[in-house]
């Protein structure tokens, strides 16, 4: 899952990132809207948390273009404003929910992943195949009934083997979805967390290389 935080307090747009990324989310950070709006131009996010009161262009003209492109991106609009009209106005601009602050930070974290789970690519609660069961939820993982100790990021690898249903993922996908945009394209990151989760999936192997292509269970 890939997440944009677009807000102008860089000291808190850092701590929401951190909070994010803790929870299994692959996140970048801008602190203006022209920013939001070259960001979301350039990558397929999944939700942006997106404080409405941004520096060059205001978070209320993100929220319109982004609509206005017909994007799947969920929006998250956070905001030092609680009162209702405030809710509502920015609601009716197209966004999906709305937080004011100050916030409870696991409170965001449930409501980003349920806009994931709203969204054009939804994600069962539950992914089952080839003996491994992943409760993208509670973020655990079994096979065979076995758990297994997943960093997030390994976490978040699998998951997306797991929705290909057999399919190949290239490299440069699981880049785009499991990494932020500070991720290098030549880094060996893939593969060394490819070979990490092997390891942790144990005995028979899973993961097969498609030369060339990328990876498939």
């Amino acid at each position: 899952m890939r997440v944009l935080v677009a807000e102008d307090e860089e000291i808190l747009a850092e701590l929401v990132a951190t909070g994010l990324r803790r929870a299994g989310f692959a996140v970048d950070t801008v602190y203006s809207g022209d920013a939001a709006l070259a960001y979301l131009g350039l990558h397929d996010y999944d939700v942006v948390v997106l404080d409405r009161d941004l520096p060059r262009v205001h978070g209320d003209d993100v929220a319109r273009r982004l609509v206005a492109s017909g994007s799947r991106t969920r929006i998250l609009m956070l905001t030092a404003s609680g009162a209702m009209e405030d809710r509502v106005a920015g609601l009716d601009l197209g966004a999906d929910d709305y937080v004011s602050k100050p916030f409870e930070f696991p409170e965001l974290v449930s409501r980003v992943r349920a806009l994931r789970r709203r969204s054009a690519r939804p994600v069962p609660p539950q992914l089952e195949r080839y003996g491994i069961r992943l409760d993208t939820v509670r973020r655990s993982a079994l096979r065979d009934g076995r758990e297994l100790d997943l960093s997030p990021k390994e976490f978040t690898v699998l998951q997306l083997l797991l929705e290909a249903d057999g399919g190949t993922v290239s490299a440069e996908e699981l880049l785009e979805r499991a990494w932020d945009a500070n991720a290098d394209p030549f880094t060996s990151a893939v593969r060394v967390c490819m070979s990490k989760l092997r390891a942790k999936l144990g005995e028979p192997a899973l993961i097969r290389t498609v030369q060339g292509v990328g990876y498939a269970l």
